[in-house]
């Protein structure tokens, strides 16, 4: 008798988790974003919420709160109610950020599965390198090839101290054991192109909606991708991987929920964000962007943040250290 209601009551606990997981969402779903509208990563997250609403019969509502670096979408999202009602687009920035840095909110970086439960991945935006036509390389391997020759001679363009493609030409030449000088362009790859064009900077990193028009035109050549996989469109394009073993660089989304929402939810909103996401007409919308789609498990985005976290934290710091040096001087 007692071994039929055991039975029973797992069958019964089953049947409730499972009619509450058919069930979600039965009600609009507010999506908080932490850029301004009209970024690409708004853009990306109005595309993803068309696509869930669509599946979903319900509202995804897209909810911007930029500001502080991200800060006030990640307070936003970590106090909303933990039922799967308000889910949050987590960006790199919000990840990598360096604790304690100045300017640097106290609630980032976020870690998982500490701050947020981890839904899926949406999308990366890999770091396109290019460079001039006037420098004679073809490929990453020249390129490094003769940054050896030159040390600290050749220059390469960012948007800026401590951003993404600072940081990833740091992590290139720490892994490549060359030397490079960065000269920062506020105005972004678009005012870095004729120095670059013209051979005055050698190197230029961007996503590729900066460098499109430049290498679309013959201005800059691009020589590489730091994506895990060859492109589409891109096939003759070489990852920097093939060069330099496991680097991957660039912005990237996930989709998280706030701690303590159900199982149940999590596990069938990964399930229904993998099938909003694997349509060719929105992977084609996606790409317009320079923006590529990643499928991932709960327990993949995790171990995929924790391990870009313990990349890119020593190359923060240094970058953070050799600031202070230049302010105390």
């Amino acid at each position: 008798m007692r071994k039929l209601l055991g039975a029973l009551a797992a069958t019964l606990m089953l049947c409730g988790a499972a009619g509450a997981q058919s069930a979600y969402p039965d009600r609009p779903v507010k999506l908080i974003v932490d850029s301004a509208a009209g970024s690409a990563t708004d853009v990306a997250s109005r595309l993803m919420a068309e696509r869930l609403g669509a599946l979903w019969g319900q509202q995804v509502i897209v909810e911007n709160r930029p500001g502080a670096g991200g800060s006030l979408a990640v307070r936003a999202a970590m106090q909303a109610a933990p039922d799967g009602y308000t889910l949050y687009v987590g960006a790199a920035s919000t990840f990598t950020a360096l604790k304690g840095a100045p300017g640097v909110a106290p609630n980032l970086p976020i870690e998982l599965p500490r701050d947020f439960t981890p839904i899926g991945f949406i999308t990366q935006q890999p770091m396109f390198i290019a460079v001039s036509p006037k420098i004679g390389v073809n490929s990453l391997p020249e390129l490094i090839a003769l940054a050896k020759k030159k040390p600290g001679e050749l220059s390469y363009a960012t948007t800026g101290r401590g951003r993404i493609t600072h940081l990833t030409m740091e992590l290139l030449q720490a892994r490549t054991g060359i030397k490079l000088q960065m000269i920062p362009y506020t105005g972004g790859p678009t005012a870095a192109m004729s120095d670059v064009g013209t051979g005055r900077v050698a190197i230029v990193i961007e996503g590729y909606s900066g460098l499109a028009g430049g290498m679309q035109s013959g201005l800059i050549k691009g020589i590489a991708v730091a994506s895990y996989d060859r492109l589409p469109g891109f096939e003759n394009l070489p990852t920097v991987a093939e060069t330099v073993p496991n680097f991957i660089a660039g912005g990237w989304n996930v989709l998280l929920a706030p701690v303590g929402t159900p199982e149940a939810v999590i596990r069938k909103a990964s399930v229904d964000l993998g099938k909003a996401l694997d349509n060719a007409e929105i992977k084609a919308k996606f790409a317009l962007l320079g923006a590529y789609l990643h499928p991932m498990t709960p327990e993949q985005v995790t171990a995929f943040a924790q391990e870009q976290q313990r990349t890119w934290r020593p190359i923060a710091e240094k970058v953070a250290n050799e600031a202070k040096q230049q302010l105390a001087k």
